[in-house]
């Protein structure tokens, strides 16, 4: 169960509904205002074609991303007419979406099994990068980036997040020693040690943010609840999505989330560019 973790902690965006589809209420039980929450922090700008604030989406792109898990960045890039590609160790993860986007805008998509490790794909042929909440459990990070950059191309843009530090120190006090052992975060990034890893990759930082307050402490919570992951969602968890969700609704709801994304996010996200020239051959 802990190695899906990583797939409900990446923002999701609304799902368009089939009009054929039957009307039926949702559960009680369920975290769909965490949209609400995404787009607050910039992520699924529809209007903009920006999967996050900065990073944009274009229907000639060619799109990866390594790490897809269950998550809905892919959808997206798909709605914006690129041609998408997903890898994921996990086949159930890379055949689900390949159901999902068989019928999607998408120029074309491609679905990949494999550890990345290396990636079956040339060099220089990505315009965008995204791997998101997947550095952690990789044993050599630094290896795994270069694999990513040697298949960017020049001037591609890249989104990489990984578990913030003040969200995970308070996750090794609580968490069961496995969440920390192989597969699951087998790595700890400080903010400084995951800048100096993008860089050393021969990426230039251009935007870095911080989100997912929401998630620290719904995992705070989590570890003591006894539960499967949701839903049905235990009443301790329960109470706190909806004490989140009625607080974003209030005048000053973005402004709070936005502070406290700053003081104890769940991610660190950077977008980054590799360079149109360098001395190397990636």
């Amino acid at each position: 169960m802990l190695s899906r973790l990583r797939n409900i902690l990446k923002p999701t965006a609304p799902q368009t509904p089939d009009p054929q589809a039957p009307r039926a209420e949702l559960p009680p039980q369920t975290l769909d205002f965490t949209h609400e929450d995404a787009r607050l922090a910039g992520w699924f700008e529809e209007g903009t074609g920006e999967l996050l604030r900065g990073f944009a989406i274009q229907p000639e792109h060619q799109v990866i991303d390594v790490g897809c898990g269950d998550n809905t960045f892919i959808d997206f890039c798909a709605r914006q007419g690129a041609e998408v590609t997903f890898v994921d160790i996990l086949p159930d993860m890379v055949a689900n979406a390949e159901l999902r986007l068989k019928d999607s805008p998408a120029r074309g998509i491609h679905g990949i099994v494999c550890d990345a490790g290396p990636l079956p794909l040339p060099d220089r042929h990505f315009d965008r990068v995204v791997c998101t909440e997947v550095i952690e459990h990789v044993d050599d990070p630094a290896d795994f980036l270069h694999e990513l950059v040697r298949i960017g191309k020049p001037g591609a843009l890249f989104l990489l997040s990984v578990p913030d530090p003040a969200s995970e120190s308070v996750q090794k006090e609580l968490a069961p020693p496995v969440h920390f052992e192989k597969p699951n975060h087998i790595n700890f990034f400080t903010r400084e040690a995951f800048d100096q890893l993008i860089t050393n990759g021969g990426l230039i930082i251009e935007n870095k943010s911080y989100n997912g307050f929401f998630w620290s402490i719904f995992w705070t919570f989590f570890w003591s609840c006894d539960q499967d992951l949701p839903p049905p969602l235990h009443p301790v968890l329960e109470s706190w999505a909806r004490t989140w969700e009625l607080m974003l609704k209030t005048k000053d709801g973005p402004r709070i989330k936005h502070a406290l994304d700053q003081v104890m996010p769940k991610s660190q996200v950077v977008i980054a560019r590799k360079p149109y020239s360098s001395g190397s051959n990636q």
